[in-house]
């Protein structure tokens, strides 16, 4: 994949994306490399990490595949003790894994969904940052990407829309926290983003209508170099093509 980002603005930055094995999350770190971050990429399947990761060492960076599921508080701290051993600090992190349930009402969504998609959306969100913090420093920066769900109410999608809204009030709280130890948190709300998550959310969606996950990637980077004494504090991207 060529870029078309300004290469080597974040040279030698540590990153740590999670859920970066696809869709958003794959892009993102395709656009970290192509700036000259190392990488630390997370997912729940080695095989498909193993891959992305060869392809990103094209980039001439190093790249740690490391398996983890965001939901089990012990994986997560083995994740960040990787960390801390191959790179002993991490400069950015984006909390990327999420998932989504199939279009419901409260009255028919079970359990179980709700409980999966409150603890990858929000509680891995928690655990991962919480882990992630003793590693961070001045001038670093989180990235939570929380979706347009985060603000917005989408019937059928009550399990998700709740944990983006969770996720949102803990970006905000967490940015308040940091903001005397200089970390910078952003919360990105894109709006429709072709990845394979409207497999769940709704099969039937129009994906030419959507944006491009590197179109979202591109965002972020962007809004990781703008200069120090500045922060974006949320980044909300739509497809220019409006609501679908």
């Amino acid at each position: 994949m060529k870029s078309t980002i300004a290469s080597g603005r974040l040279r030698g930055k540590i990153a740590l994306v999670t859920g970066a094995s696809r869709g958003l999350g794959l892009a993102i770190a395709q656009a970290l490399a192509s700036e000259g971050c190392h990488l630390v990429i997370s997912g729940r399947n080695q095989s498909s990490l193993n891959k992305v990761g060869r392809s990103l060492e094209r980039s001439k960076i190093r790249v740690l595949p490391a398996k983890c599921d965001v939901r089990d508080p012990l994986e997560v701290e083995q994740l960040l003790a990787t960390v801390k051993n191959q790179f002993r600090r991490l400069d950015i992190l984006i909390n990327n894994a999420g998932i989504a349930h199939p279009s419901l009402g409260v009255a028919q969504l079970p359990m179980d969904s709700w409980r999966e998609v409150i603890d990858t959306n929000l509680t891995g969100m928690f655990l991962v940052t919480r882990a992630a913090l003793p590693l961070m420093k001045r001038g670093g920066a989180i990235v939570n990407n929380l979706s347009i769900a985060a603000k917005r109410v989408f019937p059928g999608s009550s399990a998700y829309n709740a944990s983006k809204h969770g996720a949102l009030g803990f970006t905000n709280t967490l940015r308040e926290e940091l903001r005397e130890q200089g970390i910078r948190v952003i919360a990105l709300l894109p709006g429709a983003t072709d990845t394979a998550i409207w497999k769940t959310l709704w099969p039937e969606a129009t994906r030419e209508k959507m944006m491009s996950p590197k179109t979202v990637a591109e965002a972020v980077v962007n809004a990781l170099t703008i200069p120090a004494e500045s922060t974006v504090e949320e980044l909300t991207i739509l497809p220019s093509a409006g609501t679908l």
